[in-house]
């Protein structure tokens, strides 16, 4: 048709036929706009979308921002100076965690409304060092009486450092000062001084923290084995009073969450030993009820809000980033492999005294990174050839030269002092890690005359051996059904020089099988939640 021109192949409206040059420049430009505005729309959804990113970022970095600010940190300059050695990490970067989780009954804050103390001050009314291994796929929880008569070492109360004190119960370290917020450096003091364990991070839950967190992850299953009474809780009430509890399973938050934990009359024996079985009870399924939901940053960030506004914290704990990353860190730990048992006791009066040598085995076993039943947990290669096969070659002896390079590496070793020559752990410690070995721990053997220099070994630690035996030629080699690498320095050592060093750690056992009554009386996380509720009973 004349006057008119076909329209555009891409939808738009027809063009007016150009009148000129500058017509036709004009409809070129037109007709290039056209074509660059699907272009503008993906630009402006791309945009869109990394704004509504760089917002989410925002917002959850305002969350982390908001937790931290939160917790609350104890000073550093309580924790002793002179403590057990760190762990040294692997090759991979792992290493074990101890972590001192401790319950208050501080009133301050709303705590008295939830049943905290009646006296001034705050006590530990739970104490939990936590032991995660190497690997990551193990933790064992180690319930510490509150009543165990204890040596409590030299603590930092109002500027000054105390006088230790021996046979003093062991939740007095936590009163030390007799402040609302209580003394957890102390504690942490206290516990290094017992165990020969570093302990790494520290963390204080008060009455309000525990009820939030309870709420938060929506109630924990619980079981009793009776029903319980207001008089059970409270003895001082005069009378049975209502039922708290009914018999048998039940689901329990806040405040009535609380009262489980705290209840020890009217259960088993009424004992607090009692008492710390339905702890380690709650705490297994409160484990399983977090796993259950997923442990990503998506779920715990509720419970994390929850605990840090009632939680007070070492120094280098002291952000939600570490406390979040931590809790990450025990996602790949199987409920089967998370164990709770108490510290090997015994009655002592009205009071509670540790068993030795059990109790010493038990922190030897966990500095060496065995489990409860002889597992090494420590992350290394479990499968090297028995010393003596053929893949292993033969077991070095006497004659073996240590003029070749030694490779320690990802070998864990516990060194012991096997005579009365101070100095011989600190002088061996340094050659090995020179080598490449890792210093699991020291301590004084449990006999001392030894003549010569033992290793000790298990089946997967036979090639580490050998080249342990390369570095101390003209020790014997003896292989262990219990596992591990033990390095027992004899007179030989000591004549050859070996007191150069600074003394070991005064731990009085070497680490070998524990007690059956230990592992026996173990809870795992995927345990009856009605089993083992007291202490006969």
């Amino acid at each position: 048709m004349a006057g008119q021109q076909a329209g555009s192949s891409d939808g738009d409206a027809p063009a007016q036929a150009p009148a000129a040059t500058g017509g036709r420049a004009a409809a070129r430009r037109a007709r290039t706009r056209a074509r660059r505005r699907p272009t503008s729309r993906k630009k402006i959804i791309a945009w869109t979308a990394a704004a509504a990113v760089l917002l989410a970022a925002g917002a959850t970095g305002a969350v982390y921002l908001k937790l931290t600010g939160n917790i609350r940190s104890f000073d550093r300059a309580g924790i002793a100076p002179d403590r057990p050695p760190a762990a040294t990490a692997d090759a991979n970067g792992n290493k074990p965690v101890n972590v001192l989780l401790i319950g208050s009954d501080s009133r301050g804050g709303g705590n008295s409304d939830l049943g905290g103390g009646g006296d001034d001050g705050a006590r530990s009314d739970t104490t939990i060092l936590l032991h995660v291994y190497a690997d990551h796929k193990h933790a064992v929880g180690i319930s510490i009486p509150r009543d165990s008569l204890v040596e409590i070492p030299s603590c930092l109360v109002n500027g000054k450092w105390t006088k230790a004190q021996p046979n003093t119960m062991f939740n007095a370290a936590f009163s030390m000062g007799n402040t609302d917020t209580g003394n957890p450096a102390c504690t942490q003091n206290t516990v290094e001084h017992l165990t020969g364990l570093r302990v790494d991070h520290t963390l204080v839950v008060d009455f309000a923290g525990f009820s939030a967190m309870t709420s938060a992850v929506g109630g924990v299953q619980v079981c009793l084995p009776n029903a319980v009474y207001q008089g059970d809780l409270d003895p001082n009430l005069g009378h049975k009073g209502s039922q708290l509890f009914a018999k048998g399973l039940q689901t329990v938050s806040g405040q009535q969450a609380l009262d489980y934990v705290r209840v020890r009359h009217g259960i088993g024996d009424g004992s607090d030993i009692g008492r710390m079985q339905r702890q380690q009870a709650f705490l297994a399924a409160l484990i399983k009820k977090v796993k259950g939901q997923g442990m990503d940053p998506t779920t715990l960030l509720p419970l994390a809000d929850a605990a840090t506004k009632s939680v007070t914290v070492d120094p280098d704990l002291a952000s939600a980033e570490k406390l979040l990353g931590f809790g990450l860190s025990m996602k790949n730990i199987d409920l089967h492999d998370v164990k709770f048992v108490t510290v090997p006791w015994r009655f002592e009066g009205p009071r509670v005294a540790w068993v030795k040598p059990d109790s010493d085995r038990l922190w030897a076993a966990l500095k060496a990174d065995r489990t409860l039943d002889g597992q090494d947990a420590s992350g290394q290669q479990a499968d090297a050839p028995a010393a003596g096969s053929p893949a292993a070659g033969p077991a070095p002896g006497p004659s073996s030269s240590p003029s070749t390079a030694v490779d320690g590496a990802g070998a864990r070793v516990m060194v012991y002092n096997g005579t009365t020559t101070r100095g011989l752990t600190g002088s061996a410690a340094a050659k090995l890690k020179d080598a490449g070995f890792t210093v699991a721990g020291a301590a004084n053997a449990a006999e001392q005359d030894h003549d010569t220099t033992v290793i000790q070994y298990g089946a997967a630690e036979a090639t580490a051996a050998q080249q342990l035996a390369r570095l101390f030629p003209g020790a014997t080699l003896a292989k262990s059904s219990a596992g591990g690498l033990n390095l027992i320095l004899g007179k030989d050592f000591a004549a050859a020089g070996g007191a150069s060093g600074a003394g070991g750690s005064a731990a009085p056992v070497a680490p070998g099988p524990l007690p059956s009554s230990i592992a026996d009386n173990a809870r795992s996380a995927d345990d009856d939640p009605c089993a083992k509720l007291s202490y006969n009973g």
